[in-house]
């Protein structure tokens, strides 16, 4: 803040006094245009009274011809109401104010500027300023709630037909195909088993082969430990936000808290990856537990080291010191990998047999060809698509924040958007669940990781788009911290995600075997 120019006595009214004159070249008239399409605006503190003004004015009309017009405002008008002694409102107005135009302007010429300005006093009966400010302040900058309302009300809508698809349309086939499936299991049962499968199709007939377990069942399990601390370590954020702990000026506040809280969940990561290892009949559980601490902080080590190299080669302030660097390697080597291998421990002592209700042959059934849109691809598609759209609006005010100068406050609807979102890949990941099963194709294992974990992908491709049409970043050392940044970002969406729809697959394919009759 600096003191301005303006002059301001109190209840002496002033009609257009000049301020100041200017002689600006075209270089810095083009500096002004730009200013003036960014939204660029001013602030001005009155009293403590904050009062806003935009610093020029754009106008676009027409389509063909197409017109873009920019004018500067050289004149300000400041009303100021009172009562007694003290200010109870301040506003500062461009309404009768014909802008000055900054078309047309020839590079080596010269525009002349006169800045004017008029005070307008008056007397006002409220004694208090948050009564008179109560409807008159907040109007300048743009009220987005409205569009998060239209955000949440889209994710809704999504939600709404998701759940439907899954619980009407899908149970609704599930009922006719147990049906048909225990119906034909009675009139056959004097037959032999083979015969029966000879003859039967679609998702029963894999019943020896659907708990099959897949390959790389180490690196599963610790995509769904380190899947499942990231969802307690999300939700974890949130809660804290939404019970006021952090200051909405200080975004540092958040990133230590989420380095406090990622040491802290550790343990579940060890605890869900070990025991989901072993449940599976996996043996070597010391490497699991290795391979589980080093899934997410190697890459976010060599991204960060990449990062800060650059910084440090600009010179730039967001370099780490050596002191900080020390402090975080200590916080992991004494905290959270301790903490993995204690919840690592704990996993592997409590888990219990696979609990599969069908029994697995030893020869694995031959899988037959699948159509195009049941590969691996389109399922990445869709099941990455739809849940995208349900917070794309969200992620736009995400990224202004971290990486503009917004405030995001509206932790509540973040915290509802970040529920549809886990639901919207649940139920998703059950539907194509059940296409791939229907289609006699047993390894859902991976694919259902892979569907819905496909959303950190869009996530990274948003950033791109962001980059490019949304920000004005640029140079090494933008570009770099942008977009390592934004590839962590999307491989923990694709890990959280991953996670919820395993599960939710698991979930799905037991209860649909288990109230299957078996010979």
């Amino acid at each position: 803040m600096a003191e301005s120019l303006y002059e301001i006595r109190f209840r002496e009214n002033v009609e257009k006094r000049i301020l100041c004159h200017m002689q600006l070249s075209s270089a810095q008239v083009e500096q002004l245009r730009q200013a003036i399409e960014e939204l660029y605006y001013f602030e001005f503190v009155v009293d403590d009274l904050p009062i806003r003004g935009f610093v020029g004015y754009m106008e676009e009309s027409g389509f063909l011809p197409h017109s873009h017009k920019i004018g500067l405002w050289t004149h300000l008008d400041f009303h100021l109401e009172f009562h007694g002694d003290r200010i109870i409102f301040a506003n500062v107005s461009v309404r009768d104010v014909k802008p000055h135009s900054l078309d047309g302007l020839r590079p080596d010429e010269f525009l002349g500027l006169t800045h004017t300005y008029s005070v307008r006093w008056s007397e006002t009966s409220v004694e208090r300023r948050s009564d008179r400010r109560r409807g008159d302040d907040g109007g300048f900058f743009p009220r987005t709630l409205e569009i998060h309302w239209l955000s949440i009300i889209n994710s809704m809508v999504l939600v709404f037909l998701l759940v439907g698809f899954v619980a009407v349309i899908l149970m609704r086939v599930l009922r006719n195909d147990l049906a048909r499936y225990n119906l034909d299991e009675e009139t056959t049962s004097a037959g032999s088993g083979d015969d029966f499968d000879q003859g039967d199709n679609g998702w029963k007939i894999i019943h020896t082969d659907v708990f099959r377990f897949p390959p790389y069942r180490g690196l599963l399990c610790a995509v769904l430990g380190v899947g499942a601390q990231f969802l307690a370590l999300g939700t974890g954020i949130i809660v804290m936000a939404l019970l006021g702990m952090f200051n909405v000026h200080r975004h540092g506040a958040i990133n230590s808290a989420a380095i406090l809280l990622y040491a802290l969940t550790c343990c579940i990561s060890g605890y869900v990856s070990s025991h989901f290892y072993r449940q599976i009949g996996g043996e070597r559980w010391v490497w699991n537990i290795i391979l589980t601490t080093s899934l997410f902080s190697v890459p976010f080590f060599l991204t960060w080291s990449v990062v800060n190299s650059v910084h440090w080669a600009n010179g730039s302030t967001q370099a780490l010191p050596a002191t900080t660097i020390l402090l975080l390697l200590t916080v992991w080597l004494l905290v959270g990998f301790p903490l993995t291998v204690i919840g690592g421990i704990f996993g592997k002592n409590n888990a219990s047999p696979f609990d599969a209700p069908c029994r697995t042959k030893n020869i694995a059934r031959e899988i037959p060809p699948q159509p195009w849109y049941k590969s691996t691809v389109i399922h990445m598609t869709v099941g990455g698509f739809l849940p995208f759209s349900a917070i794309s609006v969200e992620l736009y005010y995400i990224f202004a924040t971290v990486w503009g100068r917004e405030q995001y406050t509206l932790y509540g609807i973040l915290f509802f958007v970040f529920a549809i979102l886990l639901s919207v890949g649940a139920c998703i990941s059950i539907a194509l669940t059940y296409f791939q099963l229907s289609g006699e194709d047993y390894r859902w294992w991976w694919r259902s990781v892979l569907s819905v974990g496909s959303t950190g992908l869009f996530i990274f491709l948003y950033s791109v788009f962001y980059y490019a049409r949304r920000s004005n970043m640029s140079g090494a050392v933008q570009t770099v911290e942008f977009f390592g940044y934004s590839l962590l970002t999307g491989y923990v969406f694709f890990l959280m995600l991953g996670t919820i729809s395993f599960f939710s697959s698991l979930k799905f394919i037991r209860y649909i075997y288990v109230n299957l009759k078996m010979d």
